[in-house]
């Protein structure tokens, strides 16, 4: 339980997407970020608003999860994740995509150590951004996950 010895786990905002490739999908190439949440050696930053996007995610007809399978999933990972207040998040750069904002203002309230995600354009940001933003493999990398 915990971090590893030494290493201090890093907290991260980890976009919808990753979030459901990682616990949807047990052997794809992002099932490693379970064993990272679970250790210790990642803590997940969530807001209200990044919870109610991934639980309205989950309930994509796509996915084909009843109800009890929705709550299953989100078992997996919301205790092991940190829940934001978000204050005043600062200057955030301008974003093409309104709905990629509120995973910005949750990276910037906590002071996140990344934002990781696959989405183009947040990824677009990464110049103009104060906090890292990483893709998924970038993350394991640079975190040693």
């Amino acid at each position: 339980m915990g971090a590893q010895e030494g290493l201090k786990p890093c907290r991260a905002v980890f976009d919808t997407n990753v979030v459901v490739s990682a616990l949807l999908f047990s052997a794809g190439r992002l099932a490693w970020l379970r064993e990272a949440w679970r250790t210790g050696r990642a803590i997940p930053l969530v807001s209200r608003d990044t919870t109610q996007e991934l639980i309205r995610v989950l309930g994509y007809p796509k996915f084909r999860l009843t109800a009890e399978d929705q709550r299953t999933v989100l078992a997996d990972f919301l205790p092991f994740a940190e829940v934001v207040a978000l204050s005043n998040a600062g200057r955030l750069p301008n974003c093409r995509d309104p709905d990629d904002v509120p995973f910005l203002r949750l990276a910037a309230a906590a002071h996140a150590d990344a934002l990781v995600t696959g989405d183009e354009d947040l990824l677009a940001l990464k110049r103009r951004f104060r906090i890292p933003v990483l893709t998924p493999e970038e993350f394991r990398s640079k975190w040693g996950q």
